[in-house]
């Protein structure tokens, strides 16, 4: 049964807290609510789960407490920075004067010597002159939603009109460009840009983009924001969406694009599946829940302050509790929430545990593990044929790269070993 917001308060009993660690809160100040209705989002349906709601904006009293006890957790953990993330939804709905507000509480609580970030996702449709001054003035980093050239794009990121978007995000990410505002690309990969990946890559790399990340689209029918998520043991060939990237597109993709980067970008263009990957060889934990080992250190915060264990398990069973009600550092460091980020490696399949490349993507994101392994096991990652294939395909260069880089050399040498391995390859089939 979900809960009634317009209910008063319970008095939840604190969880145990465990000893301080590092975390991120992905911060839904506008909760689902968005300008636009991309076909394939999977947030907008969590208004369902807030039925009272017709406003959905986090309350003043509920920012000032979220902001107040995020910086009181980082300091408490030892974090370097106390690291802001404004998504939605659409968070640029809530207006320019409403992230003032925001500035004006981090300095009003962050002390001396404390480091603040604010980082802002954006569709940049409502991106204007007065947005690029203040993200600018304030250090964001903003991502902007771009998947691909006008026909890609458009092909699901339509408006509530079903309306293309792809003009007006063009008109966006100038803004962002003109005032020097620090952003990236967050590409969505689904069935429109299968196939694509090297018409993608340098469409982003003529806009000037230097930071991508590549996210694949993989929902299945009748899914519910109320229920949860969907039992796994399905067939995903009649299952997914029609939108949905097939894992063997989606790995070729990845091979497209590596190509490319590899013969040229390094250094100069940052992929973040390419990054992680690159850390993972040289045994770094590589910043990304998706392939860790464990997860739990990347929650939501809904607009009504209810803390969610991930920002993919916004589902009432995941619910934390709320920040008025109970402190943020008794939700984070919860042992509820450490068995949430333990779980990911228990269930693992045989064909997953085997694997050779399990050091590298740990079985991937638990939302996606409703495929079936070889032998016919339940609880398989759909993705997992894009993953080996591009690790196959990738990882004696990744493996180049990193030897490189742990010999204190810039991983774009690679392309001068690549040529001593080449010369070297061809002397001795000469001298066959």
């Amino acid at each position: 049964m979900l809960p009634d917001q317009n209910r008063a308060p319970e008095k939840v009993k604190a969880p145990i807290t465990l000893p301080p660690s590092p975390f991120n809160i992905m911060a839904k100040p506008i909760g689902p609510r968005c300008n636009i209705d991309c076909t394939y989002c999977y947030y907008l349906e969590k208004e369902k789960q807030f039925p009272a709601e017709k406003k959905f904006r986090m309350a003043d009293e509920v920012l000032e407490s979220f902001v107040r006890q995020l910086i009181e957790a980082a300091l408490e953990a030892g974090m370097p920075e106390a690291a802001f993330a404004w998504q939605g939804g659409e968070p640029t709905m809530l207006g320019v004067d409403y992230f003032r507000k925001i500035i004006k509480l981090q300095k009003k609580y962050a002390p001396a010597g404390l480091k603040v970030t604010n980082a802002l996702q954006t569709n940049g449709i409502l991106l204007d002159e007065e947005w690029g001054a203040f993200l600018h003035d304030n250090e964001f980093l903003v991502g902007i939603s771009i998947d691909g050239p006008k026909k890609v794009h458009d092909q699901y990121r339509i408006d509530r009109a079903g309306r293309p978007t792809f003009d007006a995000v063009m008109r966006g990410l100038e803004v962002l460009q003109r005032y020097g505002v620090k952003h990236n690309a967050l590409n969505t990969v689904h069935r429109a840009s299968a196939g694509k990946g090297k018409v993608v890559y340098r469409f982003l790399k003529r806009l000037g983009i230097e930071f991508v990340q590549f996210i694949p689209i993989a929902e299945r029918n009748g899914a519910s924001g109320l229920a949860g998520p969907p039992q796994v043991d399905i067939d995903p060939a009649t299952s997914i969406t029609d939108w949905s990237v097939s894992p063997h597109a989606y790995g070729k993709f990845l091979c497209e694009v590596f190509d490319i980067w590899f013969k040229g970008d390094i250094g100069k263009i940052f992929i973040q599946h390419f990054d992680v990957m690159l850390a993972k060889w040289l045994s770094l934990p590589g910043g990304l829940c998706l392939f860790a080992e464990a997860c739990g250190d990347g929650l939501a915060m809904e607009h009504d302050g209810s803390l969610y264990s991930c920002d993919h398990y916004v589902y009432p069973q995941y619910r934390l509790g709320r920040i008025t009600e109970i402190p943020l550092r008794e939700m984070l460091w919860s042992e509820r929430q450490k068995r949430f980020g333990l779980e990911k490696a228990d269930p693992l399949t045989a064909q997953c545990r085997a694997c050779s490349y399990r050091f590298a993507c740990n079985g991937g994101c638990p939302k996606h593990r409703f495929a079936r392994a070889h032998d016919g096991e339940s609880g398989q990652n759909y993705f997992c044929q894009s993953y080996t294939m591009f690790l196959r395909y990738a990882g004696d260069r990744l493996n180049d790269m990193a030897r490189l880089v742990a010999a204190g050399r810039p991983a774009a040498d690679v392309a001068q070993t690549q040529l001593v391995k080449s010369r070297n390859a061809r002397q001795n089939h000469a001298g066959q």
